[in-house]
C-alpha cells in the first residue's frame, strides 16, 4: 500500500534519473520530490530542497551541522551509496534523526574496477593505447598481476571482497585495518600487516576507507616514501587520503611505477600536471557506477526509509 501522507525528497541526482529506481519508491510513497533539474545541492540550496519533508534520499550531498539544524521536518535519511563522510553523524543523532543505511552493497562494482587499475598500469594499457593513436607501434614490456603482493588498507566489504578476487590470480594478499577479522584471514589466508610493513612490502598498495580525521592524507609524503621502487598506488576509495603533490613528484622521478585513482581530494582534480603523467590512470569517481551496483544502492537507500537506525550505530563504517 503506498503511502500517501509522508513527505520524501530526492537529493541525488543519479537516483532522480533512474526509472527503475523512482517507480520502485514511488509504489511505496506517493508524495516525492526528485531532483529533476539535476543540479549539485549544497548549502543553502540543499535545505531549500529537503525543506518540508519527512524522510530524504540522499547521496554525495553533505549534510553537515548546519544543513541538518535546520530541517525540523526531516525524521529519516535512506543513504544512497557507501560513503557516510558526507553526515555529521553526531549531530544527525543529537537532533533525533534516524538513519537507514546498508554498507557493501557495491563492493563489486569497486573491486572489478580495481582490478581493473592493477592490469591496465601492470601492462600499460594506456600508454599503449595513446602510442597507437600517435601513430607509434613498439612491444611494451609489462608484469603480470599473477602472484604480485597485493596491500589492501582497509579490510571492510570492499577490501574483503577484492581479496578473494585476487587469491584466484594467487596474489599474496596483505590487509591493514584498525579492527581484526581472524576468520576472515583465516579462511582466505589474507596475512594482517600493519600498515609501514605492508607499504614497504606490497607490490600493489590499494585504499578502501573512509576519510575522517584519522584517515585524512593518511599516506603523506613520509609514508609514501616507504613504498617500494616500482610499485602501484590505487585509491578507489575516498579522496583526501593520499597527499596528492607528493605522489605526482614520486610519478615523476619514477620513483613509483603507476598510480591510479577514481577520487580526489578536490572534485574535479585540479592537479593538471598529475592527471596529466602517462603513468596515472583516473576515472571520475565511478567506482559504484555500475548498472548492478546503482540497482542495488538505490534499493538499499529505499528500504532505508523505513528501516533505519541511531545514526551513530555506523560510526566507523563508511
Amino acid at each position: 500500500m503506498t503511502d500517501t501522507t509522508t513527505r520524501v525528497a530526492v537529493a541525488s541526482r543519479s537516483f532522480s534519473k533512474h526509472p527503475v529506481l523512482r517507480a520502485e519508491l514511488l509504489a511505496r510513497y506517493e508524495r516525492v520530490t526528485f531532483n529533476d533539474a539535476g543540479v549539485s545541492l549544497s548549502g543553502e540550496a540543499l535545505v531549500e530542497f529537503l525543506s518540508g519533508h519527512d524522510k530524504a534520499i540522499t547521496a554525495l550531498e553533505t549534510l553537515s551541522a548546519e544543513v541538518l539544524e535546520r530541517l525540523s521536518d526531516l525524521k529519516v535519511v535512506g543513504k544512497y551509496g557507501v560513503g557516510l563522510d558526507m553526515i555529521d553523524l553526531a549531530v544527525m543523532s543529537r537532533l533525533g534523526k534516524r538513519l537507514g543505511w546498508t554498507g557493501g552493497v557495491n563492493r563489486r562494482s569497486v573491486s572489478e574496477l580495481v582490478i581493473a587499475f592493477m592490469i591496465a598500469l601492470l601492462r600499460h594499457i594506456p600508454q599503449g593505447n595513446a602510442l597507437i593513436r600517435d601513430g607509434g607501434w613498439r612491444q611494451l614490456m609489462g608484469r603480470q598481476l599473477s602472484d604480485r603482493v597485493v596491500g589492501i588498507v582497509g579490510c571492510g566489504h570492499i577490501g574483503k571482497d577484492l581479496a578473494r578476487l585476487l587469491k584466484a590470480f594467487g596474489c599474496r594478499v596483505l590487509a591493514h585495518d584498525i579492527k581484526d577479522f581472524p576468520e576472515f584471514y583465516a579462511e582466505t589466508g589474507v596475512e594482517p600487516h600493519g600498515l609501514e610493513p605492508l607499504l614497504a612490502e606490497a607490490d600493489i598498495v590499494t585504499l578502501h576507507l573512509p576519510l575522517d580525521a584519522s584517515t585524512r592524507d593518511m599516506l603523506s609524503a613520509e609514508r609514501l616514501a616507504l613504498m617500494r621502487p616500482g610499485a602501484i598506488l590505487i585509491n578507489a576509495a575516498r579522496g583526501g587520503l593520499v597527499d596528492e603533490t607528493a605522489l605526482r613528484g614520486m610519478l615523476e622521478d619514477g620513483r613509483l611505477a603507476g598510480a591510479a585513482f577514481d577520487v580526489f581530494a578536490i572534485e574535479p582534480p585540479e592537479d593538471r600536471a598529475l592527471i596529466g603523467l602517462p603513468n596515472f590512470l583516473c576515472t571520475p569517481h565511478v567506482g559504484g557506477s555500475a548498472e548492478e551496483a546503482v540497482l542495488a544502492m538505490g534499493r538499499a537507500a529505499i528500504a532505508g526509509l523505513d528501516d533505519f537506525r541511531d545514526p551513530l550505530d555506523y560510526k566507523g563504517q563508511g
